[in-house]
């Protein structure tokens, strides 16, 4: 279970004083897939960062059972530095995994051969997604944060990927942020709107993208008659 409680947001960007919560108070159930739904530059990515505890609220605060994850496919605080596998050995310690079995996991998962025990500064943008994502997947989290993730390479390397995250579905919980309606419907079983720093829960997920639509396109209406 994940609780926001009176939960405030705002920073300034460019000069403009930007609201991504205002006041808001929702439960994510655990065990429960919830699409976080919003237009652009509503504070979903925001959102998700003060969940995972990158990104502190202005006020308020978020109480949790279980282990969240960060945003999954997050590659932003790998050591460059440390090899693949250097960094695999880190997390497990950090989250108390079996480093053995983990890197087992990681090193097959990622199939990045040679590469995993050479420093991250060498590696492409896509070996660096597809180690954090196998990294990811390698720690049983209770909920699983997830910020318009896409798995790179082929398509048996992307079907695999989907296969694995399905697997970790079954026994937690995750937040979901993607454009895709198809990937939401097939992922979550509710939906939350974040709109003008509110947030509404919907144990629908179709009810939440009917909200989301319409919000969509009022936007549009707007915009279209100035």
């Amino acid at each position: 279970m994940i609780r926001l409680q009176n939960l405030c947001k705002t920073y300034v960007l460019n000069g403009h004083r930007k609201l991504v919560a205002d006041d808001i108070t929702a439960v994510f159930p655990t065990g429960v897939s919830v699409a976080l739904l919003g237009r652009n530059g509503a504070g979903k990515s925001s959102l998700l960062r003060m969940i995972s505890g990158e990104m502190l609220p202005s006020s308020g605060e978020i109480l949790s059972t279980g282990r969240i994850s960060w945003p999954v496919g997050f590659a932003g605080s790998f050591g460059r530095e440390m090899t693949g596998e250097q960094n695999c050995r880190f997390v497990a310690r950090v989250y108390g995994v079996d480093t053995d079995e983990m890197l087992d996991f990681v090193q097959d998962f990622a199939e990045l051969g040679q590469h995993f025990y050479l420093p991250v500064r060498t590696y492409s943008s896509g070996m660096r997604a597809r180690l954090a994502f196998g990294i990811s997947m390698a720690v049983p989290f209770d909920t699983y944060l997830v910020d318009e993730v896409s798995a790179v390479g082929d398509q048996a390397f992307k079907a695999k990927s989907n296969r694995v995250f399905n697997e970790r579905m079954r026994n937690a919980g995750a937040i979901v942020v993607s454009h895709s309606m198809g990937m939401l419907r097939r992922t979550c079983q509710a939906g939350a709107v974040l709109e003008g720093g509110k947030l509404n829960y919907y144990h629908d997920i179709e009810d939440a993208i009917q909200v989301h639509l319409a919000n969509m396109n009022r936007s549009l209406r707007q915009r279209n008659a100035r």
